[in-house]
């Protein structure tokens, strides 16, 4: 009886470390795909999602400029208009 507790002990053991083995290349594996990626992202040079929110707000801000210098101009050519 001894004997079969102690196989079935060794075989517990060795699939102990061969899942802590499994779950270690997985996370080597993981890490590897994850540095890949943030390789492949940098020389694409692509911006960041700060960076992008912040050009479009710098963006709508111009827009938004720009429509109240139009409205200005238009006034001021209208104002001409009226005057001669």
């Amino acid at each position: 009886m001894q004997t079969t507790s102690s196989v079935f002990d060794d075989l517990a053991r060795l699939m102990t470390g061969a899942m802590g083995m499994a779950q270690g290349a997985g996370d080597e594996a993981k890490s590897f795909m994850r540095a890949q990626a943030d390789r492949f992202v940098a020389e694409m040079d692509l911006v960041s999602r700060d960076e992008f929110e912040a050009v479009k707000q710098m963006a709508a801000d111009a827009r938004a400029e720009a429509d109240g210098l139009r409205e200005r101009l238009e006034a001021l050519e209208a104002a001409l208009k009226a005057q001669g």
